[in-house]
């Protein structure tokens, strides 16, 4: 993918911005945005400049108001068109799950800034946020049976995780509407903040990671905690954390971690993600769609 249309990405000092950029439709959600915004998830990786990446979208009114359910090019809303008779077809994908399961796989810090409404996919495609903050004029709405489908992009995985099976069960069968204080009761969000402060926020807690981090244990430590906290047994978790102390407490970032807290100054990690993972990285095999 050559040029961004529907997403802007921007870069300043370590942290990356992904801003969904259709402000005229509410930031609608397209196959041609999921494809743009998993494009630049593949660039924030293979960057190794970028820290952290903030997904925001355009305006005050929306972070993302769902499906566009009037595509200019007149294509199917929800699906492929094609008549299948085998459902492992490919074309039988879901494209929200096809976003969300790539923005799982980051190796970047994903910081989510909800600007407004959130429906739909505009809600599901932020659950594989590492951390999500919205406005105070964010709503939210899981509103799939509303809509005589069900929920999509991998969110019966994801959202229980987040939020508890009753209130997920609850949020998805209602397929009601609300908003950002009832998401932060209930732990969808971090935080609640003004609009105009919104980014601020957000901007704070990835130059927090960007200066203060080790960019391979930062990666190393959201594979572990989305990967094994779905284990069936603790020593699935100890595995990995054994092979991983052992061999990152010998990298030079973590020389570098012990001189820079006795010297009393800010860090400087020498250790990059593209170089520096370690050699049993990844311990999982991805599985395919069948």
């Amino acid at each position: 993918m050559t040029a961004f249309t529907q997403i802007v990405l921007d870069k300043i000092d370590g942290v990356a911005t992904i801003t969904l950029d259709r402000p005229e439709k509410m930031n609608a959600f397209t196959g041609r945005m999921g494809a743009e915004i998993a494009a630049a998830i593949d660039d924030t990786d293979a960057d190794d400049e970028v820290r952290a990446v903030i997904v925001t979208g355009r305006g005050e009114r929306a972070f993302c108001a769902g499906a566009d359910l009037t595509p200019e090019d007149g294509g199917s809303v929800f699906s492929d068109p094609s008549a299948v008779d085998d459902l492992a077809d490919e074309r039988v994908r879901d494209g929200g799950g096809r976003l969300t399961l790539r923005l799982f796989s980051s190796r970047k810090p994903l910081i989510g800034a909800c600007n407004g409404v959130a429906v739909g996919v505009g809600a599901t495609m932020q659950l594989p946020f590492d951390i999500r903050l919205c406005s105070e004029n964010a709503r939210f709405g899981f509103v799939f049976a509303r809509r005589g489908i069900v929920p999509e992009a991998a969110s019966s995985w994801f959202l229980p995780r987040l939020v508890g099976m009753q209130t997920a069960l609850e949020w998805c069968m209602t397929g009601r509407i609300f908003d950002a204080d009832e998401a932060l009761d209930r732990g969808l969000v971090r935080s609640v903040h003004p609009q105009g402060e919104l980014m601020d926020a957000a901007m704070g807690i990835a130059r927090e990671i960007a200066d203060n981090t080790s960019a391979v244990s930062v990666a190393m430590t959201r594979a572990m905690l989305w990967r094994l906290g779905a284990g069936g047994h603790p020593m699935d978790a100890h595995r990995i954390d054994s092979r991983a102390i052992y061999r990152l407490s010998r990298s030079e970032d973590a020389k570098e971690g012990i001189a820079s807290f006795l010297e009393k100054r800010p860090p400087a990690y020498p250790d990059t993600v593209s170089a520096n993972m370690p050699d049993f990285y990844p311990w999982w095999k991805e599985p395919t769609y069948e």
